[in-house]
């Protein structure tokens, strides 16, 4: 893949319009589009149709976590709607995780459209230690995550959301190249972290083994948008070609 196919731009705004007219503007620099809880809440299932429509792709990220029947409902919907993928919590279950799977593989055998890829969501790169032992778990991000990916890659899952902090771990606890890590809480090198705490520029990400990136404010919330997504290619650009000279030996 491109450095513009691992790029995932995140459209958290309050309306439809908002989302489409970004859409339309970074076509071109993005290989997909993510429809967030804000905005999939705001405007609904249509949206993701609109996107779609526009000849993109879209990772539905409403990270599903309910008892497994209504996970399985909601994976039948999101796989209707023709989202390229979507996610659920992995600490819901691997009950819960094989009833979605079986959802997502029932639409496509009956609509004969591309299944949709489900990824595991581990820890929230908005968690950290001190957030977890206040939810009584004693054990690190980093454990956390080891845990619920093994359990999740056990079910079938087509990979997982981490944070880059836990890109090599994963890596090295599943080392097949199709199982996908999305990795979100992107910043560049000079903006604020805001509410994220493990975080990690792209260009790292890109050289941890990331397969895809989501970022949002960092280009949304820029005063031209499309030089800023330039900037994040150019910076992931850079992580690939450094990988490829390494690999080589070079």
């Amino acid at each position: 893949m491109t450095a513009k196919d691992k790029l995932i731009i995140a459209l958290d705004f309050d309306t439809a319009t908002q989302a489409l007219d970004l859409a339309r503007e970074l076509q071109s620099v993005a290989g997909m589009f993510k429809v967030g809880l804000q905005l999939f809440t705001a405007a609904g299932p249509q949206v993701v149709r609109d996107i779609i429509a526009l000849g993109s792709k879209v990772f539905l990220d409403l990270k599903f976590h309910d008892i497994p029947n209504t996970v399985a409902g909601a994976a039948r919907s999101a796989a209707e709607l023709g989202v390229f993928m979507f996610n659920l919590h992995a600490s819901g279950g691997s009950e819960m995780m094989r009833w979605a799977l079986e959802s997502v593989a029932e639409v496509a055998e009956r609509t004969g459209m591309e299944r949709s890829k489900v990824l595991a969501v581990s820890v929230l790169t908005s968690i950290d230690a001190t957030i977890l032992s206040q939810i009584g778990v004693t054990s690190t991000p980093e454990e956390s995550v080891l845990r619920l990916v093994r359990m999740a890659e056990s079910c079938g899952v087509d990979g997982m959301v981490a944070s880059a902090q836990e890109l090599e771990t994963i890596r090295r606890a599943v080392p097949r190249p199709e199982f996908l890590i999305v990795t979100p809480g992107m910043r560049p090198a000079n903006t604020s972290k805001e509410d994220q705490r493990r975080i990690e520029t792209p260009e790292a990400a890109i050289a941890a083994g990331a397969s895809y990136i989501v970022v949002g404010r960092a280009i949304t919330a820029a005063p031209d948008p499309l030089a800023a997504a330039h900037q994040i290619l150019a910076d992931m650009q850079r992580a690939e070609a450094t990988e490829l000279v390494n690999r080589s030996g070079v």
